[in-house]
């Protein structure tokens, strides 16, 4: 996933892989490796998860554009955090989001630059945070991550066990006509 808007031009420099979602085997484990606007594709984290990934990771360059008000900046980082948590949680997997900090100037003078939130941070695989380093001055974080717990997990929250992939074929989709089904009164409608 490339993205293409005010102040992520990244389209002009980068094209998409053609490689899949294929974790990397290493002597620590096998890696997801996500990068950047992948993080903001549950499909993507789901599909490396499916093919054995222990851990996903996510190097990653985000940041508040100048303009953005302080509602604004606090929004983004909120959601920036609570995608990478319900990764973990969805995928019953240790997330590791690692974020630069700094300021970059826009060249172009298009926008007045980006300031990097850093706030890198490791969640285990029910969500919960490990650690996190602090915004706005660079870290480097220590976590011991006990894998084991995936499987655990995973027994206790059987998302993989339970999904309705027959139900899933306009996933691969852009769009879906839209539907509306009347329910009648007294019906149950569980899955």
């Amino acid at each position: 996933h490339i993205p293409d808007d005010p102040a992520y031009y990244e389209k002009f420099y980068f094209t998409p892989g053609d490689l899949g979602f294929t974790p990397i085997d290493t002597s620590v484990g096998r890696l997801g490796v996500l990068v950047c606007w992948d993080q903001w594709y549950p499909e993507a984290a789901r599909l490396m998860a499916l093919a054995g990934a222990d851990l996903l990771i996510y190097p990653t360059a985000i940041g508040w554009e100048s303009s953005d008000s302080a509602p604004e900046k606090a929004r983004q980082r909120d959601a920036w955090i609570t995608a990478q948590r319900a990764h973990a949680i969805a995928n019953g997997l240790p997330v590791v989001s690692v974020n630069r900090t700094g300021f970059e100037p826009d060249p172009s003078g298009a926008t007045g630059g980006i300031r990097f939130w850093g706030g890198s941070f490791v969640a285990g695989p029910q969500g919960e945070l490990l650690a996190q380093a602090p915004a706005d001055e660079a870290a480097v974080l220590t976590v011991e991550v006990d894998l084991a717990r995936t499987e655990t997990v995973r027994r206790m929250w059987p998302f993989f066990r339970d999904r309705r992939i027959d139900a899933f074929g306009d996933l691969t989709k852009r769009a879906v006509a839209p539907t509306r089904t009347v329910c009648p009164a007294n019906r149950n409608l569980s899955s």
